[in-house]
């Protein structure tokens, strides 16, 4: 009687007994995001695409030259959740700056996986960009429409217009700082919101370059094109390309200002290089 009573209350080693109601729901907890890590952002560049798109840098002093193409990578207290990087460089015709950002999202709620509050995060950065109006875009989130207006297009690790709000994701982000960037996340420069709707109309006025949702990066992504003067100077174009792949969220941000004050950057051409450096990110993503 002794030993059957022993054996049949640590039949289950007490693990039966401590079960409780509602504990299945860890089972069916929200999946982690694919990206537990990020990449280290002033390498994700090749040469060659710097090169491309810094063509002041290759007339610069070898040493120069080498500082240059190894950029500033953004202050950041977290690498695995954000990582930037810029790169500025001048010419006779113009100064160019690029600044990429990378913004891995995490959900600290069980419920919650880390691609939908990916999702809910570019949204925010979708909807406070002047975007033409669209069919919704098989990648992109539904919620965008409705979801806050806050999160200009693409927010940077404090850089690239990064949206990057801390919190957004549902717990404190690793909050950055990134080079010629100013405080509310807009490269030095770079247009105000008071001048996106301006600048949006011009852009629309090239036929086919608006600002717009893109199909053809990641699972969702947008572009944004921004003609702005500040002051007495050139009228400065700066175009910035966001997308999100699982959990990840990219910015790129490439801006061009002409020497002269009558010098317009090519709409064209610095969309067609940025998605070209946005495509060359998502290929690295899914290696």
């Amino acid at each position: 009687m002794a030993v059957a009573g022993c054996s049949g209350g640590s039949g289950d080693d007490g693990s039966a007994g401590d079960s409780k109601p509602g504990e299945t729901a860890s089972a069916t907890a929200a999946q982690p995001g694919k990206y537990r890590t990020l990449r280290e952002a002033c390498g994700s560049v090749p040469r060659s695409t710097l090169g491309d798109l810094l063509p002041g840098a290759a007339s610069l002093p070898e040493e120069q030259q080498e500082k240059t193409y190894q950029g500033t990578a953004a202050v950041t207290y977290d690498t695995d959740r954000r990582v930037g990087c810029s790169w500025k460089a001048a010419s006779p015709a113009a100064s160019h700056q690029l600044v990429i950002d990378f913004e891995r999202v995490v959900s600290y709620d069980p419920s919650v996986s880390d691609d939908t509050r990916a999702q809910e995060v570019y949204a925010k950065k979708e909807a406070g960009a002047n975007l033409a109006p669209s069919t919704p875009s098989s990648g992109t989130s539904g919620s965008s429409g409705s979801s806050a207006s806050s999160g200009s297009s693409g927010t940077t690790p404090g850089a690239p217009g990064t949206s990057g709000s801390p919190g957004a994701s549902g717990a404190p982000e690793a909050q950055t700082v990134t080079p010629s960037t100013s405080a509310s996340g807009t490269p030095s420069g770079a247009p105000s919101a008071s001048s996106s709707a301006s600048a949006s109309a011009s852009a629309s006025a090239t036929g086919g370059l608006e600002p717009r949702v893109l199909d053809d990066l990641g699972d969702a992504a947008f572009l944004d094109d921004v003609l702005a003067r500040s002051g007495a100077a050139a009228q400065h174009r700066t175009v910035s390309v966001v997308f999100r792949t699982s959990n990840v969220i990219v910015t790129v941000r490439y801006t061009e200002q002409p020497a002269l004050a009558a010098g317009v950057p090519d709409s064209k051409e610095l969309q067609d290089k940025a998605r070209g450096l946005a495509r060359k990110l998502v290929d690295q993503l899914n290696e």
